[in-house]
């Protein structure tokens, strides 16, 4: 069995314990960008994934969700970022990551009132000084956008905003399954399993991305222990639940299903 599951330091937790022993369960994963593997889990290049949970929304009747497991956030969670040179009202051009999905839709619901009419928009690389010397604003996630800061710009947490405005846990990405595969229990046990364990080794996954991505241990510490969110209880359905009746409002998917479980 085929599982997608993107390589970002919020993903170590469930990644790197899943990829020690995957193979014991007849498991294999592949690592991409949140947007690619919802394009090779829709054209069954995958069996599963870790997708952005506005693809999931747009296609759930073709796809059901492995329980207990996302990626969410409830309050700031510093890797979903709107940097903007200019006042929100005066951006006349915005550089997307080419990464993301949902962020995209979650910044069209935060401030499609606010844009300009006019407003131009392209996708680009998570390079945020190309982004900004080109464009007014960009939006950046993942771990590029991990520790922003720097002068002459507004930083805007999209999912603070969000939890400012509907009291709500934000749903980034779920693990969906395609309609047409039988998931085995013990697989779905494995892959909890492997995130109970990364989260009981949280320091060790810190002490890794350090060493590798240069961040400081203090910041990834606190991004993986308080940030991010790793199940998919009652608050993550919830929210994910108002974020898709959301994007019906805005025209961004074209029908609501509930949310269904392997």
């Amino acid at each position: 069995m085929l599982l997608g599951i993107h390589d970002f330091i919020n993903s170590q937790p469930i990644l790197e314990s899943s990829l020690k022993r995957a193979s014991e369960v007849g498991l294999e994963i592949r690592t991409d960008s949140p947007a690619r593997l919802a394009d090779q889990l829709s054209d069954g290049k995958l069996d599963m994934a870790m997708i952005p949970a506005v693809e999931y929304l747009k296609q759930a009747d073709r796809f059901r969700l492995l329980p207990n497991i996302s990626i969410s956030s409830r309050n700031k969670v510093g890797t979903v970022l709107l940097v903007s040179r200019v006042p929100l009202n005066a951006i006349r051009s915005l550089a997307l990551d080419e990464r993301s999905r949902t962020s995209i839709a979650l910044l069209r619901i935060l401030y499609s009132n606010v844009f300009s009419a006019g407003l131009k928009l392209a996708r680009q690389e998570p390079d945020l000084d190309k982004m900004l010397s080109q464009y007014d604003a960009a939006l950046i996630i993942g771990d590029q956008a991990l520790g922003v800061s720097r002068e002459n710009v507004s930083v805007y947490d999209l999912s603070e905003e969000w939890f400012n405005r509907t009291g709500k846990t934000f749903v980034h990405a779920v693990i969906a399954v395609r309609e047409d595969i039988k998931v085995e229990g013990r697989i779905i046990q494995f892959l909890l399993n492997a995130k109970q364990e990364g989260l009981q080794n949280l320091e060790a996954i810190v002490q890794t991305q350090a060493n590798k991505t240069g961040h400081p241990v203090f910041l990834l510490r606190d991004y993986l222990k308080n940030k991010i969110r790793y199940d998919f209880g009652e608050e993550e359905m919830e929210g994910l639940m108002h974020f898709q009746s959301l994007c019906h409002q805005v025209g961004l998917i074209p029908q609501k299903f509930p949310l269904r479980f392997v």
